[in-house]
C-alpha cells in the first residue's frame, strides 16, 4: 500500500508554521575543501540551527499541528539526544509541558538541555524495551501526545523544510548528501527535491558501523540494526518504516565511511571552515572523500545535520 506523504504545499506550509521557532540557517563553502574534494560543496550549517541540529524543525512543526486539547495535555517522547532537547524547546515555546524519557546512561549535556528547557526527565534502563514500555506509562499517566523522533509524517514534514531553504539558497545543485541515522532529515529532503528539482540525485551517507540502512536499501526490506558500532552517536537508530519508503522511491544511493574517515572529516571541517559540528554530521564529507570520482565537478549540496559535541571528548 502506498503512503500518502506530505505535498510540497504541505512542506511549504510546515515551512510558515515554524518560522518563529527555528533559523533559517546559513549555506557556507570553503575554497580549500572545494580543492580537497574536487567539487564545489555547499554546506547547509543546521550545526547553527536552535538546539545545534536540524531536529529542532520537526519537533516545532509536531507541537504546532496538535489541537489545543492534546497542547494542554502535553507531549512525551523517548530520545537520548537531540530530538529530546528539540521537543522540550518546542513544548516550551508553546506554553505546554513535556515529558522526556531518557536512558540513565544518556550524555550529562543532553539531560541538562532537556532540563534548560523545562522538559520533565523520566529515566529508564539503557535498552529500547524499557524507553518504550516507560513511555507507554507516561503517556497513560499523563494523556501526553506521543511525538516520535523520525518515524512520524509531521516530524519528516518538518525536517523537509531543511532542504527547502537549501534549494532557495543555492540553485543548481547537482546531489544533495544528507546523513541517514533513523532517516526523518534524509526521507525530508527526497521528498522535497523531488518536488523541487527532480534532476537533484539525493545520496545518503551512513557509518560503516552503523549500515542498516544500507543494509536495507540492498536487501528492498529493512533490516534492523544491530550492535551498531560508531562514532557518529547521532545515528545509532534503526531506519524508520515511512523514511525506508522514502528512500527506496527518492534516493538514489547510500555510501559508508568509516570512523577513521569520519573523523578526519570532521577535523577538516574544524579546521578549514572554523565551526564545531558533532561525527554524524561530518558523514556526508567523509563519504563524499571517500568517493571523489563521482563527484567531481559538480555541485554539492551536503546538509551539517548538528553541532552538539561534548569538546572534552573531541576525537582528535
Amino acid at each position: 500500500m502506498q503512503t500518502t506523504f506530505p505535498s510540497l504545499a504541505d512542506i511549504q506550509a510546515a515551512h510558515d508554521r515554524i518560522q518563529p521557532f527555528i533559523h533559517r540557517t546559513p549555506v557556507l563553502t570553503s575554497s580549500a575543501i572545494n580543492e580537497i574534494a574536487g567539487c564545489k560543496i555547499f554546506f547547509k550549517c543546521e550545526n547553527f540551527q536552535k538546539v545545534g541540529a536540524f531536529k529542532a524543525r520537526g519537533a516545532a512543526n509536531a507541537v504546532m499541528k496538535l489541537t489545543d486539547l492534546q497542547k494542554a495535555k502535553g507531549v512525551a517522547t523517548h530520545s537520548s539526544g537531540n530530538h529530546a532537547a528539540a521537543l522540550a524547546r518546542a513544548a516550551k515555546v508553546a506554553g505546554i509541558p513535556a515529558y522526556i524519557v531518557m536512558p540513565s546512561n544518556a550524555p550529562e549535556i543532553k539531560k541538562k538541555a532537556v532540563k534548560g528547557y523545562g522538559g520533565e526527565i523520566i529515566e529508564c534502563e539503557p535498552n529500547l524495551k524499557a524507553r518504550e514500555t516507560t513511555l507507554d506509562e507516561v503517556v497513560k499517566k499523563t494523556g501526553a501526545t506521543f511525538i516520535p523522533p523520525y518515524d512520524f509524517m509531521d516530524v519528516i514534514e518538518g525536517q523537509a523544510t531543511c532542504a527547502l531553504e537549501l534549494i532557495e539558497d543555492q540553485e543548481n545543485l547537482d546531489i544533495i548528501i544528507a546523513p541517514v541515522g533513523g532517516g526523518g532529515l534524509l526521507g525530508g529532503t527526497a521528498l522535497t527535491a523531488h518536488y523541487l528539482n527532480p534532476n537533484i540525485e539525493v545520496i545518503a551517507a551512513e557509518p560503516q558501523g552503523a549500515d542498516d540502512a544500507f543494509q536495507s536499501f540492498h536487501a528492498g526490506k529493512i533490516i534492523p540494526q544491530s550492535g551498531p558500532n560508531t562514532i557518529a552517536d547521532g545515528l545509532l537508530t534503526s531506519l524508520g518504516v515511512l523514511n525506508f519508503e522514502l528512500i527506496q522511491e527518492y534516493v538514489s544511493d547510500i555510501l559508508l565511511a568509516s570512523d577513521p574517515q569520519i573523523i578526519e572529516a570532521m577535523r577538516l571541517i574544524y579546521e578549514r571552515m572554523k565551526i564545531v559540528i558533532e561525527p554524524s554530521c561530518a558523514v556526508p564529507l567523509a563519504a563524499l572523500l571517500a568517493n571523489q570520482d563521482r563527484f567531481r565537478g559538480k555541485k554539492v549540496g551536503i546538509i551539517l545535520s548538528g553541532g552538539n559535541v561534548d569538546l572534552a571528548k573531541l576525537p582528535f
